[in-house]
């Protein structure tokens, strides 16, 4: 298996420099860290006494990364989990927060290990997922990849705001959708055609 540190370097690739998106819930970003994200953790990199735009500006890679490992992995205690989960899971983490973890556990409830939708990554929940992937080594990291594709259709449903980042302007597969389907095994990912039709009622 990957380690982590490798996770959050292909994480850091997948979310690319710098991004403004109007439709972005989260703001400016660069390297998938959040100007929020800084603040939080009060990562003055200029120095000026003040955390800002500039200070984004300033972010490499490689402290991008680190910041997803230590706030994003170990903060929320995802090493405690099946090891055969950490990349989707972590992927998802930095992509939406608690959503990881909320999406997580409505799946384990489904497949009937029964733990709080609560977005905490407690002990109960961390049981389930181990006997979870132990009933189903097989199917639980498809079945995570799944859900979360499903999320991002839901959520696009939803907040029309989102589509552009489920849909491409020519009609096919936007990056949220491709990346959920980069952790699923290539028979459980839609055809152009299957992802036309779920997202046809779109305007």
């Amino acid at each position: 298996m990957p380690t982590v540190e490798s996770i959050a370097r292909e994480i850091v690739a997948r979310e690319g420099g710098w991004s403004d998106h109007p439709a972005d819930p989260g703001g400016a970003t660069n390297h998938g860290v959040t100007l929020g994200t800084l603040r939080r953790l009060r990562l003055d990199l200029d120095r000026d006494g003040r955390v800002t735009e500039a200070d984004l500006r300033r972010l490499t890679p490689a402290d991008a990364a680190a910041i997803f490992v230590r706030h994003y992995f170990h903060g929320p205690r995802l090493h405690e989990l099946p090891e055969a989960l950490h990349p989707s899971v972590f992927d998802m983490q930095v992509n939406a927060g608690a959503q990881a973890i909320r999406i997580l556990q409505r799946l384990l409830t489904e497949m009937g290990h029964p733990c709080a939708v609560d977005g905490v990554l407690g002990p109960k929940t961390i049981a389930a997922a181990h006997a979870a992937a132990r009933a189903a080594p097989g199917h639980i990291v498809d079945a995570y990849g799944i859900a979360r594709r499903n999320y991002y259709y839901a959520l696009a449903d939803a907040r029309p705001a989102s589509r552009p980042f489920c849909r491409r302007r020519d009609g096919g597969k936007g990056g949220w959708i491709t990346r959920a389907e980069s952790f699923i095994a290539p028979r459980y990912r839609l055809t152009d055609a299957e992802h036309r039709e779920r997202t046809a009622q779109w305007h």
